[in-house]
């Protein structure tokens, strides 16, 4: 009998926990839709190398100028 109250206890901490995950929005309250997009990668990052950082920031910056983001 213990056990089974423990496991219903274990079932319904998941259930909870499970409907705030999935109720919370996007990191950051951001959605990006790169649908019908057809630059390449390369048109956006270029052809040299490239620091994560600066990548983050051409990704960014062609997500402005296209309005792919939305809240």
């Amino acid at each position: 009998m213990h056990m089974a109250v423990v496991i219903l206890a274990l079932k319904k901490a998941y259930s909870d926990w499970e409907e705030k995950t999935m109720a919370k929005k996007a990191f950051g309250g951001y959605s990006i839709c790169f649908k019908g997009c057809d630059e390449t990668a390369q048109d956006i990052f270029g052809t040299g190398n490239l620091a994560p950082s600066e990548m983050t920031k051409k990704i960014w910056a062609y997500v402005k100028k296209k309005g792919i983001a939305g809240k």
